[in-house]
């Protein structure tokens, strides 16, 4: 059996999804029963599946046009249309196309689809110009940290333990050996504690803040809490950041223009349109019932002595 063109799951298509996908194509109305033409694939129970979406299929898929494919590889990808046109019927007869969340996911797909479809058209004669792409370069560039730190640490539990281990440093112990030794954070303890060059916006703020006030070769004389735990800290350099080349970083800046432009369009379509809300007709919720916690972007360890590691701390 000829082996299919990989298949990026980014694009992949499951039965599950043409369903939705042929749902939102055919609930509107139903149809004249079809005949096969230049413009029809299949027709499946009297529904007939377009070459259009056939071939907009396949390049979602495979990455290339039908033509492209053997003649094995296109009929199994027939057949995934044809079990999706299935499926979505199936739906449809059994109701549900009408229930009110299969409707909104059908209406919020097809949200999705036109918006890209829109913001395609928009953009297509709205390509950045190479003085809007230097604005923006600059910009983004006034926003990185202007400052590199190289240091150390090493990460405890407790702040006592943490303590202890800055009287052992101020008593002429070795930093290095004291972090293979002590530290929980696994990843950066095999190297002595070295985190390697970073930016403070890396590493969580507790972490940051005492290390722009520290001065070359100082040891924090206080342990430095975070949710990982309690550090010892030793900033071993500091440099000037150097931004990337603008030419490292063109693709995204066309990005962000892109997206800044399409921005703009839509704030303007909310501006001049006609806007009714009723929002205060939603049921507010149970009083009883707290807002959830923010939560962190790496969880808190769970250990309560030196003997259990935390998650590592961030390292460079």
């Amino acid at each position: 059996m000829t082996s299919m063109p990989r298949i990026s799951p980014a694009v992949a298509l499951t039965c599950a999804t043409l369903a939705a996908t042929l749902l939102l194509a055919g609930c509107d109305k139903k149809p004249a029963a079809a005949t096969l033409s230049a413009d029809t694939v299949a027709i499946v129970n009297g529904k007939a599946i377009s070459r259009n979406t056939y071939e907009h299929y396949v390049q979602g898929v495979a990455g290339r046009p039908a033509s492209d494919l053997t003649s094995e590889q296109r009929n199994e990808l027939l057949d995934n249309l044809i079990r999706g046109e299935l499926i979505a019927s199936e739906a449809e007869t059994s109701g549900l196309a009408a229930k009110d969340e299969t409707r909104a996911v059908l209406e919020l797909s097809r949200l999705n689809v036109l918006q890209q479809a829109a913001s395609q058209d928009y953009l297509k004669d709205r390509k950045p110009t190479d003085s809007e792409l230097q604005a923006e370069y600059d910009t983004q560039v006034a926003l990185l940290p202007r400052t590199e730190y190289r240091a150390r640490h090493i990460l405890v539990n407790t702040e006592d333990y943490a303590r202890s281990l800055i009287r052992q440093l101020e008593r002429g112990g070795k930093f290095e050996e004291l972090a293979k030794k002590e530290s929980i954070d696994t990843g950066s303890a095999t190297q002595g504690g070295e985190l390697g060059w970073f930016t403070p916006d890396r590493m969580v703020k507790p972490f940051s803040d005492a290390v722009m006030k520290m001065d070359k070769g100082q040891i924090t004389k206080d342990p430095v809490q975070t949710e990982f735990g309690w550090h010892v800290i030793q900033l071993e350099e500091r440099r000037d950041a150097a931004p990337p080349p603008l030419e490292s970083v063109k693709d995204r800046l066309v990005q962000i223009v892109e997206a800044k432009k399409f921005q703009a369009h839509t704030a303007d379509l909310m501006a001049t349109a006609k806007i009714e809300r009723n929002l205060e007709a939603v049921a507010a919720p149970a009083a009883a019932t707290p807002p959830a916690p923010a939560v962190p972007e790496t969880p808190a360890p769970a250990a309560t002595d030196n003997a259990a590691a935390p998650p590592a701390a961030p390292v460079n």
